[in-house]
């Protein structure tokens, strides 16, 4: 999936940049690790705290006061942020709680969001995710994957 992300971003032009908390570096690996990937990625923040959300992305403490890190609108603003300053065409974000604590009954451990910005449009998703620490990590990991993947797919068909 990573060699089909990279020949549709390199025949784009186009380069991707994220925002990543709870995968801690994991989901720039992933991309990193096909030969060629300094064609189409561009840098990665690992915002592990919310001080590092709003000084590195632009996250606002409004934002962060009101609806926490864990948040459809944190993600937005963190994919929106890592996409303007890296100046990358695609901006993927992702955070989460992948335990073993700081879940709760409203975001209960294994609780992920991701976000996704690009010229056109900022999306928002939440998945929830069964195991311990690194089977969390892996399978967002996988998700932000076949999230980026979906919409590049999304943005050729529609020819934008």
């Amino acid at each position: 999936m990573v060699t089909r992300i990279g020949s549709y971003l390199r025949a784009q032009h186009a380069t991707v940049a994220c925002a990543e908390s709870c995968t801690g570096g994991g989901l720039a690996y992933a991309l990193t690790a096909v030969a060629g990937s300094s064609d189409w990625f561009e840098q990665s923040f690992t915002t592990y705290s919310n001080t590092a959300k709003q000084t590195l992305l632009g996250v606002s403490k409004y934002t962060l006061e009101q609806h926490g890190a864990v948040s459809a609108q944190c993600v937005e603003e963190m994919a929106r942020g890592v996409r303007e300053r890296c100046q990358a065409e695609v901006g993927i974000s992702t955070s989460g709680i992948a335990g073993p604590g700081g879940g709760s009954a409203e975001k209960p451990v294994g609780t992920v969001w991701f976000g996704l910005a690009d010229a056109n449009q900022t999306v928002s998703v939440c998945q929830f995710f069964n195991g311990d620490r690194g089977q969390v990590r892996q399978q967002a990991i996988k998700y932000a994957l076949e999230l980026l993947h979906h919409r590049l797919v999304e943005i050729k068909s529609q020819g934008l």
